[in-house]
């Protein structure tokens, strides 16, 4: 969320930031918005000024026993009470209008991101290993899986409906054995603490994270009023909401291996087949809370970890710089990584790493406190996938697809394999 003084001193800013989102100016709106919170709050301070006079008033007349004068006094009193009841209800409405309005504005891009309305508009950062280099036909991870008999798409729409998916025995093991894979190289290489976090969140954490009230559509909420988590960055950025951190302990690092769960609003018609686009899959998520000063240098290093994971697995990869069009409601900078896929000869997303500046921060009422200093500050929070499992079980899968229709086992995987170096057709 971002701070309203800063809109009041910055209204063409903001106009200028909104424009290159694609989105209509707010800074006039706002700030009325804020004009009508600051009367109203006015209004009610000179109220209780008054109130608070004309009781000591009171004292007085009793005390020169002027029992007209008191009377009339009294009666001012009751007035004023009855008028600042009303008057109370217009702040809460007030305050209440400029925070849901707030709370609807996506974040100010930094100036280094390219301008541009939608993917088309991305622009590489670099790429990063080559196609595979067999010459046999290409196939879809759907084909693979089906071909093999692991994968089943009949009976998890039996189960759940569409947009679900059955993995047995191999194939199973290797979704498991990536998600294990990703999260011990994150812990034991590049200095994440493990985090195991709930599933299910109330109100408060999805909006700290900026998934509420705007993206209400995209998730699934259970019959007592939880919300189930889109990605663990809800619980993980969360878990310093409300909370005064020391500046010398920054930056935090946390990550989890977790189902994600998302409606997929809007995107019928899109990846209908196989397990590209799902209500349910496994994420490891990364998430970092920083200062000011490390929250750029802490975004290039959170993309490296996510792109380790590809390179240990030896996959065919690009680094996008999303364009404002592009990005993410919460994000200031945005790099998606993209992962080749041969059976669709094509580039698509794997991991999103984004710095977000304290535009969660401000939402979790999540600050530090500099050494030496008394001033507190808003965190600066990044998130991103290291990576989505089930995208990377698709890459692993169309890019080690043998002639024969055997997938074979990345070097990086076979300590989680129990000895099966390759994935063949079941009996």
């Amino acid at each position: 969320m971002l701070d309203i003084k800063w809109i009041r001193d910055n209204p063409e800013a903001l106009d200028a930031a909104l424009a290159k989102r694609s989105a209509e100016p707010m800074a006039a709106t706002l700030i009325g918005l804020d004009d009508r919170r600051r009367s109203v709050i006015q209004t009610l301070q000179d109220m209780q000024s008054r109130r608070n006079a004309a009781s000591k008033e009171i004292g007085a007349a009793m005390a020169q026993k002027n029992a007209e004068l008191a009377d009339k006094l009294k009666a001012e009193v009751a007035t004023i009470k009855d008028t600042m009841s009303e008057a109370e209800r217009e702040e809460r409405e007030a305050v209440a209008a400029l925070e849901d309005a707030l709370s609807r504005i996506p974040n100010i891009p930094f100036d280094d991101v390219p301008v541009g309305k939608d993917e088309h508009d991305n622009v590489v950062k670099r790429t990063v290993g080559q196609k595979p280099g067999w010459n046999h036909a290409a196939k879809e991870h759907f084909e693979i899986g089906e071909a093999l008999g692991y994968m089943d798409f009949e009976r998890a729409a039996k189960l759940s409906g569409s947009r679900f998916t059955v993995l047995t025995g191999p194939l199973a093991r290797l979704e498991r054995a990536l998600g294990q894979f990703m999260i011990d190289m994150h812990t034991g290489e590049h200095g994440y603490t493990e985090v195991s976090s709930p599933l299910m969140v109330r109100d408060e954490a999805m909006f700290g994270t900026g998934q509420l009230p705007k993206f209400a559509e995209d998730l699934f909420k259970t019959t007592d009023g939880r919300w189930l988590i889109p990605t663990a960055e809800v619980t993980l950025t969360n878990l310093v909401s409300a909370e005064v951190l020391e500046q010398e302990k920054l930056p935090l690092r946390f990550t989890a291996l977790t189902p994600s769960f998302r409606s997929e609003a809007g995107s019928a018609g899109r990846d209908t087949r196989g397990m590209l686009r799902q209500h349910q899959f496994w994420k490891c998520e990364l998430v970092s809370i920083t200062d000011a000063e490390s929250a750029v240098a802490e975004h290039e290093r959170m993309t490296e970890c996510a792109e380790n994971v590809l390179k240990r697995l030896g996959l065919h990869f690009r680094t996008m710089t999303l364009c404002t069009g592009d990005m993410g409601f919460g994000a200031r900078k945005t790099y998606d990584i993209e992962v080749w896929l041969p059976g669709q000869d094509t580039f698509r997303e794997i991991s999103s790493c984004s710095v977000c500046g304290d535009f969660q921060g401000r939402r979790m009422n999540a600050r530090y406190r500099g050494k030496d200093e008394k001033a507190l500050k808003f965190v600066h929070t990044l998130n991103g996938s290291g990576t989505a499992v089930g995208r990377c079980l698709i890459a692993v899968m169309e890019n080690y697809l043998n002639e024969d229709g055997s997938v074979t086992i990345p070097d990086a995987l076979l300590p989680y394999m129990g000895g099966l170096t390759k994935i063949e057709r079941a009996a």
